[in-house]
């Protein structure tokens, strides 16, 4: 699958692509993209940790979708 900018919308075709990786298994699907973010979840824990409040200035990540 193709790295997406942030904030372009998801294609249909990509959508297509993760079925097909999967074998048309949409409950393996699921499972896999579950699994991404409660990686990126954790990634972004250690990120938030390792970060100063003045290297961000202020800034905080977000876990929620606004």
């Amino acid at each position: 699958m193709r790295e997406q900018p942030i904030g372009e919308a998801v294609e249909s075709d990509e959508r297509a692509e993760v079925i097909a990786y999967h074998r048309g298994d949409m409950h393996a699907a699921i499972d896999t993209l579950l699994q991404d973010i409660r990686h990126l979840r954790r990634q972004l824990t250690l990120a938030e940790g390792a970060m100063s409040r003045g290297m961000t200035r202020g800034w905080r990540p977000s876990y929620d979708r606004d």
